[in-house]
């Protein structure tokens, strides 16, 4: 947990690249509150030597000494609001790219361990959070807090008998800050929370939009929407509650450091020592101290917020990023990967997913894994790249671990074809090329052919240059795969991952791209994770898994003839064809 004080300090790192803007924002702002408080303290002047002493010079100077006031005014107060949205708007751009960069860099387990939602709270809810503290509760800290200290200046200047009664505030003031302080961050640290659940409700309705319509799960989803809702409703209401309450205790307070004031103004010793004009400007000082006092105990829930959220930012960037220690860089590699005696268990979780695992798979070879679902394929695949890592034992690629390699250049030699299509919201060509910075228009029309991608893009207005929606929104599930396999296919990598790569194809189209796929891996070490058994049968080796152990392996005619569960499982799926 990242501390209060240190939380501050840090958050000021951000804004030392623009400390200049910063300085220029201070001084409008300091500027503003002298102004307010010189305006103020003229009244004297103008009600005993214009008035009463019935000056004709003061009462003429008057109007200029107005317009000039305000003229400087409006310039300090655009030097401190502008100069402050600049600094909050930077700060925060720097601090959500850099948090976006660092959710980037986690490991896989940390996205498994955090919801979607709370994560895109983080990155929009809690740094808008931020921009509020920077620039407009900045804002009114310094200015209202400067103001104080120039109203209670003027005070004490012309009457420090009748400003005494304002010392009486400072004790009861500060035990009301301190606790109302207290609040707000407990209260800004709910608030987060309940955005984040919000924020989860919303990102599953949308994403399961299909599946509540098909199943009637709109009451459902709507009560727990309402659940989730109503909470953060009643967060900020607390947050609400507990300012009006802290503001209203500080005015009963300096109300009655008012009336001391007023019952000593009334003494016939007071009334000899004071003119007219001293007694106004230190009742209108006492009186117009009431507004920034109000303000400073409000806008502290707004600084609660934003250090609350900077907290919450700092909490993540200060995760450990994917390990990446590795210095080994191959320009290419055959692609013999091993495994040796691996063992592993999911975070938080006793249950061992692999157990005491041992394989080889030459270079230039298919290797299939088989088995019920949760008997540990995927994750078998997902050593390769380095999204997990075991609690024992090591996986090698041509003799080397691969914790040995540097993070990329090993990720460079495999290509991934998932049954779960990743698409981004942009044409289907910028989806096939995605990560390639060097590849031609040419190179990515072959790898479209051979994925028969060109059969439905030819069909469409823009052909590879359609746009295909949030997560291919707008494609099949087999059209999404098949731009899955061509992004495989242009990547030209030596190790080839399929992980169910054509289990939303349909028999026509699985036929068609199996050809593709033939020719994909020949050459390559390829590892496939099958389900249908008919599109493994040419594998050089089959691995039947079950509970994270290796039950049988061989080629599908030996494996047949061993009449294990390979045979077992072969004979129930062609029975049920």
């Amino acid at each position: 947990m990242v501390k209060e004080p240190k939380t501050f300090k840090r958050l000021l790192q951000y804004v030392k690249p623009f400390k200049f803007i910063f300085a220029f924002a201070i001084i409008g702002m300091v500027i503003n509150a002298s102004i307010d408080a010189l305006f103020i303290s003229k009244i004297q002047t103008f009600i005993d030597e214009g008035i009463t002493g019935q000056s004709s010079k003061v009462l003429a100077y008057a109007p200029i000494f107005v317009i000039v006031v305000f003229v400087l005014r409006g310039l300090s107060n655009f030097m401190a609001t502008f100069g402050l949205g600049s600094v909050g708007s930077n700060v925060v751009m720097n601090m959500r790219q850099e948090l976006y960069e660092k959710i980037m860099s986690l490991p896989v387990s940390f996205h498994d361990a955090n919801s979607t939602g709370s994560l895109i709270s983080k990155i929009t809810y809690d740094t808008e959070q931020l921009e509020n503290a920077c620039s407009k509760a900045l804002l009114v800290m310094v200015r209202e807090g400067a103001f104080v200290i120039g109203l209670m200046t003027i005070m004490f200047y012309h009457s420090w008998q009748l400003s005494i009664a304002i010392l009486v505030l400072v004790p009861f003031v500060a035990i009301v800050v301190t606790y109302v302080t207290k609040r707000f961050r407990v209260i800004s640290k709910r608030i987060q929370q309940a955005m984040g659940h919000v924020t989860r409700q919303s990102e599953q309705m949308i994403s399961g939009h299909k599946v509540i319509l098909a199943f009637g799960g709109q009451d459902k989803e709507k009560t727990e929407f309402l659940k989730i809702n109503n909470n953060n409703r009643q967060q900020k209401m607390k947050m609400v509650s507990t300012s009006v309450l802290s503001v209203s205790t500080i005015q009963i307070i300096a109300s009655f450091a008012l009336a001391s004031v007023l019952y000593m103004a009334s003494s016939p010793e007071m009334l000899n020592t004071l003119t007219p004009g001293t007694f106004t400007v230190v009742i209108t000082a006492m009186m117009t101290l009431l507004r920034p006092l109000k303000q400073l105990t409000t806008v502290n829930s707004e600084f609660q917020r934003g250090i609350t959220a900077a907290r919450s930012v700092f909490e993540v960037l200060d995760e450990e990023s994917e390990s990446n220690t590795g210095t080994v860089v191959k320009e290419s590699v055959k692609g013999k990967v091993v495994f040796k005696d691996l063992d592993f268990a999911y975070p938080n979780s006793e249950v061992q997913v692999i157990k005491n695992l041992n394989l080889e798979i030459e270079a230039g070879t298919t290797v299939a894994l088989v088995g019920r679902s949760g008997s540990g394929k995927t994750t078998i695949s997902n050593f390769i790249p380095r999204y997990y890592y075991p609690q024992s034992g090591h996986v090698e690629i041509d003799g080397v671990d691969i914790n040995d390699f540097e993070l990329s250049n090993l990720r460079s030699h495999i290509a991934l074809v998932s049954q779960h299509v990743t698409l981004f919201n942009d044409s289907i060509a910028a989806n096939i090329a995605y990560g390639d910075k060097k590849v031609t228009r040419e190179e990515i029309e072959q790898a479209a052919e051979l994925a028969h991608v060109t059969e439905f893009a030819n069909n469409m207005e823009f052909g590879l240059d359609t746009e295909v929606g949030e997560n291919g929104v707008l494609l099949s599930g087999g059209q999404r795969q098949r731009i899955a396999i061509a992004r495989a296919l242009l990547r030209n990598a030596p190790i080839l991952i399929m992980d169910e790569a054509t289990s939303a194809l349909d028999t026509e189209s699985e036929r068609a791209i199996q050809d593709a796929l033939n020719k994909l891996m020949k050459n390559r070490t390829s590892l496939v994770i099958a389900h249908r058994l008919s599109t493994i049968e040419n594998a050089d080796k089959i691995i039947v898994m079950d509970q994270g152990e290796i039950l049988e392996q061989g080629s599908h005619a030996e494996l047949l003839e061993k009449k294990g569960a390979y045979a077992a499982l072969h004979q129930l799926q062609f029975s049920e064809s």
